[in-house]
C-alpha cells in the first residue's frame, strides 16, 4: 500500500485548492492558504517525526512528551513568522494565520491516527482529539503569532523573544502530551481552556462594545 498519510493529505487538500481563487474575500483566502499550509506542515513532521521515532528506538512516549513538541511547534512557527517579516505584523492578521495553521495541522494528523488506529478509536477519541489536540496545536501556534506582532517591532527583543515563545509553545505542547498520555489527562483539556482565555475575552468585549454602540 502506498504511503496512507499523502493519500489522506492529497485528499484533503486538493479539493479545497480551488477555493483559493473562487473566493471573493482576500481574508477567506489567507485563512484557508495557511489551513492547507498547516496540512502541508503536519505531512513534512510526520516524517520528520518517524526519523526521531527511529533515532530513539522506537520510544514512542518519550519522542512525544519531549522531540515532537520541538520538531513541530518550530516548523508550525516558520511560515506564520515569515509572513510578519515579509508582509503584515498586524496583531489579527497573524493570530488569524496562526489559528488556521494549527486547524490544518490537527486535521491531517487527526486522520493519521484514525487510519493507523482504526480498529480502537471510538466517538470518545473523536471528541477527545478535537477538543482537545486540535485546539492545543491551534492555541500553540497563535501564541506565537500573537507575541511575534509584539516583538516584531521592538528589535532589541525580537530576537530573544521570538525564541522565547517558540520555548513557550513548545513547553505548552510538551505539557499538553504528557498530560494526556498519564492517568491526569482531565488536565490537558483544563490547560487548553485556559490558553483560550484571553482570546474568548477579547472577542466578548468586542461584541459587547458593539451592542453598545448599537444602542
Amino acid at each position: 500500500m502506498e504511503n496512507m498519510t499523502v493519500i489522506l493529505f492529497l485528499c484533503s487538500t486538493v479539493p479545497m485548492i480551488p477555493a483559493l481563487y473562487l473566493m471573493p474575500d482576500k481574508r477567506s483566502r489567507l485563512f484557508l492558504g495557511y489551513m492547507l499550509l498547516g496540512m502541508v506542515v503536519c505531512l513534512i513532521a510526520s516524517e520528520v517525526n518517524t526519523v526521531l521515532l527511529q533515532w530513539f528506538g522506537g520510544d514512542m512516549a518519550y519522542v512525544n512528551t519531549n522531540i515532537t513538541p520541538i520538531a513541530e511547534e518550530f516548523m508550525k512557527a516558520l511560515p506564520v513568522l515569515y509572513f510578519a517579516l515579509c508582509f503584515s505584523d498586524h496583531r489579527d492578521t497573524l493570530i488569524s494565520i496562526s489559528y488556521a495553521m494549527g486547524i490544518g495541522f490537527a486535521l491531517l494528523e487527526n486522520m493519521v491516527i484514525l487510519t493507523a488506529n482504526v480498529g480502537k478509536v471510538t466517538i470518545i477519541w473523536a471528541l477527545v482529539r478535537g477538543f482537545g489536540a486540535a485546539r492545543m496545536h491551534s492555541a500553540c501556534t497563535a501564541l506565537v503569532g500573537n507575541g511575534i506582532s509584539y516583538v516584531r517591532k521592538r528589535r532589541k527583543l525580537f530576537y530573544c523573544g521570538t525564541f522565547s515563545l517558540l520555548i513557550a509553545a513548545v513547553i505548552a505542547h510538551a505539557l499538553f502530551n504528557t498530560l494526556i498520555q498519564s492517568q491526569y489527562r482531565e488536565f490537558a483539556f483544563v490547560a487548553v481552556v485556559t490558553m483560550y482565555f484571553p482570546q474568548g475575552i477579547k472577542l466578548a468585549r468586542q461584541i459587547l462594545k458593539k451592542k453598545g454602540a448599537k444602542i
